[in-house]
């Protein structure tokens, strides 16, 4: 590929080079639906998008659906003519220029280091829990000292292989999907069976109208839905590790969204007519009310396996997670935007160990340095969240319809898998993130309800990452210009028209 046609980068050294053909599309696919850990993830949001839009929380799920679906497509393409594991960050590089796919990247690795000890405290509280050691659950020191031993190890497995982590994945997916399963069946047949102890309703149809709750409602509730699919472009961060890794990996992240869909539709109809919306409004601000008081109401003595389920959605997604943050940094270091240390793969195990560690380290003192501030200030974090994940994604979009921009008038089809609707996937979230951002203006909308610097804590917290970004950006641009010297360029034409063999794109700048 010549470098005017996809722009600069000098090909990396074999040592370099992660492990080909590692996995397949089911691991790939595995790890998606894992990183948006599902069951925390109605655990956290049905509640607030209950108490917003009341039975149509069904339908806000399936509107956020829409442009998740949008931009899977951009990711597909874009990973078609590009299988770099960088994925956003080299993909908008290619399309927009340097500064652009260095501040992607950077939100990408930010993602992880905000979240990553969140989700593994979430792991080790519902995991006690469910063990019936409620004290131990309640304790900062027990549950911040399992926490920090639990990144330690989905770190250790993270390096040790790619491998190793799809068959951990396999096996808490399973284990989770069969816990929600069983959750909604026995509590479907309870609210027909008439013995709920709830003020349970039968579902109706229209419960899938999004509009049902009116326009303010609905915008609320699309800011909750849409992050709760957020992750599923780990696999995508696999490409150079999946078999077929031009398309596969691509595929894998549309039908991990689908299958989001499916699940959370039927995990969030069953919630809704079993608990009725009233008490899901009422528990809306208690993270553990749908799944921990709801789990002992349908499930009763067996309340440990919804309990578990939710331990095991947050452990896998502690692992998956580290995969973007990590991967995004090695291909920033391959193409001289970080330190060359990061770009470092372990000569037995053929991962990026050096970035995998930096991004546990930081998540970790990330997540007890905000303890330390109040339980509140890490939620508040977790809500800035929305702020970085609205920036990737929307750069993405636009950069599948830039990149592609001489293909896209070729077919009615590339015009609007490729080019339409990634625009309009990019034009939703872009308007989210303007809403996100009045929204966390006021300080009464935060988890503190403290005001910093007149602001919420979470615009604050984003505002105060952005601006890192830009201070590191400047600072390596000073340092080493060389990312900076590569150029803008377009999709390859034999690749968007198959007439070139699939290749790693990193291999022929």
């Amino acid at each position: 590929m010549s470098q005017d046609t996809a722009g600069g980068g000098a090909p990396p050294p074999p040592a370099q080079e992660l492990k080909h053909d590692a996995i397949g599309f089911v691991d790939a696919l595995v790890i998606g639906l894992n990183s948006t850990s599902p069951a925390y993830s109605l655990a956290a949001a049905l509640g607030p998008i209950v108490a917003l839009v009341g039975v149509y929380a069904p339908g806000v799920m399936l509107a956020s659906f829409v442009p998740m679906l949008l931009i899977a497509a951009a990711f597909y393409y874009l990973n078609k003519v590009d299988q770099d594991c960088g994925t956003t960050f080299s993909w908008v590089t290619r399309a927009m220029g340097p500064w652009a796919g260095w501040a992607g990247g950077w939100a990408i690795t930010m993602t992880g280091v905000l979240v990553i000890g969140s989700l593994a405290d979430v792991a080790v509280r519902f995991g006690l829990l469910a063990a019936g050691l409620d004290s131990a659950a309640n304790s900062e020191p027990i549950r911040q000292g399992l926490t920090v031993l639990v990144i330690l190890v989905m770190t250790a497995v993270c390096v040790i292989g790619t491998e190793m982590s799809a068959r951990v994945q396999d096996v808490l997916i399973l284990a989770q999907v069969f816990f929600l399963l069983v959750f909604a069946v026995v509590a479907i047949w309870k609210v027909y069976a008439g013995t709920g102890s709830l003020e349970s309703t039968e579902p109706a149809l229209h419960w899938l109208n999004p509009f049902g709750a009116g326009g303010a409602a609905l915008t609320g509730g699309l800011l909750l839905g849409v992050f709760i699919y957020w992750g599923w472009e780990s696999a995508v961060n696999l490409t150079e590790e999946v078999k077929d890794s031009a398309t596969a990996p691509g595929r894998a992240g549309i039908w991990s969204t689908v299958v989001l869909l499916v699940t959370y539709l039927s995990v969030g109809i069953a919630v809704v007519a079993y608990a009725g919306p009233a008490f899901l409004a009422e528990n809306a601000d208690e993270e553990e009310a749908v799944f921990a008081t709801l789990a002992n109401e349908v499930m009763g003595g067996w309340d440990w396996v919804v309990l578990l389920a939710v331990s095991t959605s947050a452990l896998a997604s502690t692992q998956t997670t580290i995969i973007p943050a990590s991967r995004t940094a090695l291909s920033m270091a391959r193409r001289k935007a970080l330190p060359d240390g990061l770009a470092h793969i372990h000569p037995r195990f053929r991962t990026p160990d050096v970035s995998t560690w930096w991004v546990a380290a930081i998540a970790i003192v990330w997540y007890l340095v905000v303890n330390q501030i109040s339980e509140n200030a890490l939620f508040d974090s977790l809500t800035a969240l929305s702020l970085l994940i609205a920036f990737y994604y929307a750069l993405t979009g636009l950069a599948c319809a830039l990149y592609y921009r001489r293909h896209l008038t070729e077919s009615v089809r590339n015009l609007f898998l490729i080019g339409v609707g990634p625009v309009v996937g990019s034009i939703l979230l872009g308007w989210l993130l303007v809403e996100s951002v009045r929204d966390m203006a006021d300080p009464e909308n935060s988890y503190s309800g403290v005001s910093w610097f007149g602001l919420g804590p979470p615009l604050v917290i984003g505002i105060g990452i952005a601006l890192a970004g830009v201070v590191v950006m400047i600072f390596w641009r000073l340092r080493s210009g060389i990312f900076w010297q590569e150029r803008r360029g377009v999709a390859d034409p034999d690749l968007v028209h198959g007439t070139a063999p699939a290749r790693d794109s990193r291999k022929e700048d």
